[in-house]
């Protein structure tokens, strides 16, 4: 993912600054973009938090976080130079009046042309009410731009996330509002556009006639470390399917835009979420399986079941692995299985896309006791990014036997040098107004929507949770939700 450089002035404010992520992605991000001239001398960043931190102190603790995250940290005295702090209480309306003062002061001294930046890195029952005091303190009337980044989740349910999303456009327009989903701007998943729109090879083929069912997993071996309290209250049903998980199928299945500007991107992706079959809740078990991580090994160290984690109730139902069938119910996919896989404590940390293509009718080469392999196109998102085609190819100079081939592109050191973090391409995303990898209303009214159903059937019928072993590939089921149509979770 190259970055264009494109200097653009801003004032950056952040709350939560004094969080984890901002000291792990936000920061280091922010700084990798200065250093990188795409940001300059108009630039300022206001942290905000509740800790009572002179600005010494905030970027001291600040430039730790970069040295500690960020190898190369030349410019980073001149970096820190533009990082000041505000010590803020979200329901004080007089904090506010200050951090207007401080925005207005700060706007002439790098001369910013008003264009302004709120990062919500914090907890989202804040959303809300900073939204409200921002518009109601003047902080949104500004001869620039206005621009407000969100982190997940954004909602518990359709209906919490459509009051919150009715709180922020008070403030806000749904043009100016980015809902930051972190795996939008991986590199690798932003070359599924690439790989279906810019070769001849693969979109021509990209239908339900060639391809028999797509698989996407994304499995990692911790646990929820000391998300807990989070966790508990989510699960991997609305911490992962319905962003995520969702967002990697729309990009798969979306019908080719008419350009590759953001207001098409977006469409062909809220019809392609749209078109995701609705399940009643007596079909929930034939389409979804949930899991719950139970006592296990990972990497030769013994780790304890997630009902024993901190924060986290010792009666808990709530899923740490969800698998699922999702069908969409158009012309180019239907009868084309989308199987999703999700989960923590598994066997391996891989975010991985599988399409499956269909076997060769009449194949001359097919033998009852000699069956060919399948043809695979295999996207490989983490941690080893690249691309893999599997195919069949003549084993033996004499003799008709096969034996499966693969081609493989691998990102190298030198690829990975030129690739930016996820976020901080969001960051730069948002500063020139490209909403494409950011999530639409209208997308996140459609997984909510979709995953509403299932979370209100798990809820009411508590599962006999533990039910995967820590360091497997989740429960059996997940397996026979496959084999019930002849399929298999490709491992490659």
């Amino acid at each position: 993912m190259d970055i264009e450089k494109q200097n653009i002035p801003c004032l950056i404010t952040i709350f939560g600054a004094t969080g984890d992520l901002s000291h792990r992605k936000l920061f280091p991000s922010l700084f990798h973009l200065y250093q990188q001239d795409n940001l300059n001398e108009h630039v300022a960043i206001i942290g905000i938090g509740r800790r009572d931190w002179t600005n010494e102190k905030f970027r001291a603790e600040i430039k730790s976080s970069i040295e500690k995250f960020v190898k190369d940290t030349h410019k980073i005295d001149e970096f820190m130079e533009h990082v000041y702090y505000q010590s803020h209480d979200v329901n004080n309306k007089e904090s506010y009046d200050a951090l207007l003062t401080l925005s207005e002061s700060l706007d002439a001294q790098y001369d910013l042309n008003g264009n302004r930046l709120f990062y919500l890195a914090m907890a989202p029952e804040f959303f809300g009410t900073v939204s409200d005091f921002l518009k109601s303190s003047g902080l949104t009337k500004t001869k620039g731009f206005k621009r407000l980044i969100i982190e997940k989740p954004f909602g518990k349910d359709l209906a919490s996330a459509e009051k919150l999303n009715n709180q922020l456009r008070k403030s806000f327009k749904e043009e100016e509002i980015y809902r930051i989903d972190h795996y939008l701007g991986k590199d690798m998943v932003q070359n599924i556009e690439v790989i279906r729109f810019s070769n001849a090879m693969f979109e021509p083929l990209w239908n339900n006639k060639y391809i028999s069912n797509i698989q996407v997993t994304s499995s990692e071996i911790l646990g929820v470390e000391d998300r807990g309290g989070y966790y508990d209250n989510s699960g991997a049903l609305k911490d992962m399917v319905q962003n995520h998980m969702l967002q990697i199928v729309s990009l798969l299945a979306m019908e080719p835009p008419i350009s590759l500007s953001s207001e098409d991107i977006r469409n062909e992706k809220v019809k392609a979420l749209r078109s995701i079959r609705k399940i009643q809740p007596e079909h929930v078990r034939s389409y979804f399986v949930r899991g719950q991580y139970d006592v296990g090994e990972i990497n030769g160290e013994k780790v304890k079941r997630y009902r024993d984690e901190e924060n986290v109730n010792p009666e808990s139902n709530t899923p740490t692995f969800v698998a699922a069938k999702v069908m969409l119910d158009n012309f180019r996919w239907a009868g084309v299985p989308f199987y999703i896989r999700t989960g923590k404590r598994m066997k391996e940390k891989e975010i991985r896309v599988v399409v499956e293509f269909k076997e060769m009718p009449m194949n001359l080469y097919y033998q009852k006791d000699n069956q060919l392999d399948s043809n695979l196109l295999v996207i490989n998102i983490q941690p080893n990014e690249g691309i893999e085609l599997h195919l069949n190819a003549r084993k033996y100079i004499e003799g008709i036997d096969t034996e499966p081939v693969k081609l493989s592109y691998a990102m190298t050191t030198q690829d990975k040098m030129n690739t930016v973090d996820a976020y901080e391409g969001l960051i730069y995303d948002c500063l020139k107004g490209d909403a494409t990898n950011f999530t639409h209303w209208e997308e996140l009214k459609a997984t909510w929507s979709y995953v509403d159903t299932v979370a209100e059937y798990w809820d009411a019928h508590p599962a006999p949770f533990p039910n995967y072993q820590a360091g497997s590939n989740g429960p059996v089921k997940s397996d026979l939700l496959l084999s019930r149509d002849n399929f298999h979770w490709w491992d490659v």
